[in-house]
């Protein structure tokens, strides 16, 4: 009885301690986003593929990158509210950008629209927001690929951190995202 006890106690010392862990992290930031690619490296387009977990980056219309990617929990269906952990379906674009996320940097995409917004009012509920294309959560980017085995965001989607940081230095605000089921 007295070694249950014992184990019991190790796995919630250490379950505490990983929570402390991450709460820590988050509070962090990003560190130092990398430069701006040229202009004439930047992406003029990024088109996301939610069924077959792809993100590409396109200039004049050609793939330049293609990155495997993670979604939400309830990742298929355009998302029609806040907390239904999907990501939007649509055009949008790259409208700001946080070094300070608590995920290794972030791109935001301009979810909601007018039309967004419209139909979440018709049901009195919120749109949500925040929806971005980001790194791993800070302090966790040792896991690297390994974050692809399951969708895992709340609707944003989430790349590695090596990644990001590629993505960040190629894609200006104002890049127009398509995404699809």
């Amino acid at each position: 009885m007295k070694m249950l006890r014992n184990v019991a106690l190790i796995l919630l010392l250490i379950a505490g301690g990983l929570v402390f862990y991450t709460q820590a992290m988050l509070r962090m930031g990003s560190g130092i986003p990398p430069q701006m690619a040229s202009t004439d490296q930047q992406a003029d387009a990024i088109f996301v593929d939610k069924s077959d977990r792809r993100l590409q980056l396109l200039r004049d219309g050609k793939v330049i990158r293609d990155y495997t990617i993670s979604l939400g929990d309830q990742p298929l269906g355009h998302k029609t509210q806040e907390g239904d952990e999907r990501t939007p379906v649509g055009t949008y674009e790259i409208d700001w950008r946080n070094e300070n996320s608590i995920a290794h940097l972030s791109l935001h995409i301009s979810y909601p629209n007018p039309a967004d917004k419209a139909q979440a009012a018709q049901r009195s509920v919120s749109a949500g927001g925040n929806i971005m294309i980001h790194g791993i959560l800070n302090g966790w980017g040792f896991v690297g690929p390994l974050q692809r085995l399951a969708d895992w965001t709340n609707g944003c989607i989430a790349v590695t951190n090596t990644e990001m940081r590629e993505i960040w230095s190629l894609v200006p605000n104002g890049t127009p995202i398509t995404i699809q089921d």
